[in-house]
């Protein structure tokens, strides 16, 4: 378990509410949330991956961090493990929130969109560094470009050629390089490899976690935060992970036991999304039915039932209950300790 003098990163009762109607003339006090309470941390060194699917509030939950979006409520806490300061995130401002930025940075799904190609490489990776309040000289930051290029797998002499010369994989290198290049403490991968082949999503994953041991072995911890939807990679990549659906976490644990499905241990929409991506394995058990489409985030024109579990609707085990009451987010561990949270009245 995780001690908080180990986070990094650490988020309580998050929440972010958007319009549920839009305009000038749109009726004020309707809302949608997006992001519904969700409390979790990043340890130092540490892969904390949030997985759903498409609309849960994974992305947003992302860029409330680096307040791409003002947060409705809760805490973000940033330990800087140098200093060992706590800063509250939705507090700084001015070169205080830039210095925060520079030590969390966020790494984009479409390189395509998020590297410009109208700049060469070298004006992509050193542009942010010009502006930061750590500047450097231009003779110096040619050779951190050319360095941290030939990190992530390319050439220096790549730094003058554009994004556009590039295929995707190696576009997603160049964003990564980006990325790094202000040797952040925490860098946020969000939904970095969907768009790619399979063969190319394991080259930059490995890719991902060679960087995070080769700076542990330098004495410069990194921490990642991983979006995704796909839960067999996720497994494969985090060392902790939160499932979430319609804003709030419905399971968290250790991807170990995440992966292993304890029967009657793991949430039932931790069931769905391990049954969405099934290997092809004959032999494997038939997945429970699930039944309904998915639901927008809760609004606070609620309909009737929507007060209790998020899930409920499409549960193949849902009682009375749960489309009554919202379940906690408790442990269930047998010994008492912590590590393994459901959100769930039968767990």
């Amino acid at each position: 378990m995780i001690t908080s003098e180990q986070n990094v990163l650490t988020i309580t009762n998050l929440r972010k509410r958007f319009d549920l109607e839009a305009g000038f003339f749109a009726r004020f006090g309707k809302f949608v949330h997006a992001v519904n309470g969700v409390s979790f941390s990043i340890g130092r060194n540490e892969t904390y991956g949030l997985v759903g699917e498409s609309g849960c509030g994974k992305s947003t939950t992302a860029k409330l961090l680096v307040r791409m979006f003002g947060a409705s409520g809760g805490e973000i806490t940033f330990r800087d493990p140098v200093t060992g300061e706590n800063i509250n995130v939705r507090k700084i401002k001015g070169e205080a929130l830039r210095r925060y930025r520079e030590k969390v940075r966020y790494v984009f799904q479409d390189p395509a969109k998020s590297l410009n190609p109208r700049m060469n490489v070298y004006d992509v990776l050193t542009h942010g560094a010009k502006y930061s309040t750590n500047k450097r000289p231009d003779d110096e930051l040619r050779v951190e470009a050319a360095k941290i290029l030939e990190e992530v797998g390319l050439s220096a002499k790549d730094l003058e050629r554009r994004p556009t010369e590039f295929s995707g994989g190696q576009r997603q290198r160049i964003s990564i390089a980006r990325g790094l290049l202000q040797k952040p403490n925490v860098l946020i991968c969000d939904e970095v490899v969907s768009a790619l082949d399979v063969s190319i999503q394991g080259q930059i994953l490995n890719l991902l976690l060679d960087l995070r041991n080769a700076r542990k072995s330098g004495g410069q911890e990194i921490s990642y935060l991983f979006i995704a939807h796909n839960l067999r990679v996720a497994c494969y990549f985090c060392d902790r992970i939160g499932v979430m659906y319609r804003g709030e976490i419905m399971e968290e644990a250790g991807a170990d036991e995440i992966w292993r499905q304890d029967s009657g241990k793991s949430h039932p929409y931790t069931e769905l999304l391990f049954s969405s991506v099934q290997s092809g394995d004959p032999d494997a058990a038939a997945p429970k039915v699930f039944t309904g489409e998915v639901k927008s985030v809760k609004s606070e024109t609620a309909e009737i039932g929507d007060n209790g579990c998020a899930f409920a609707h499409r549960c193949p085990y849902a009682v009375e209950q749960c489309y009554r009451e919202n379940p906690p987010l408790k442990d269930i561990k047998q010994d008492g300790s912590a590590g393994h949270r459901v959100r769930c009245w039968l767990r």
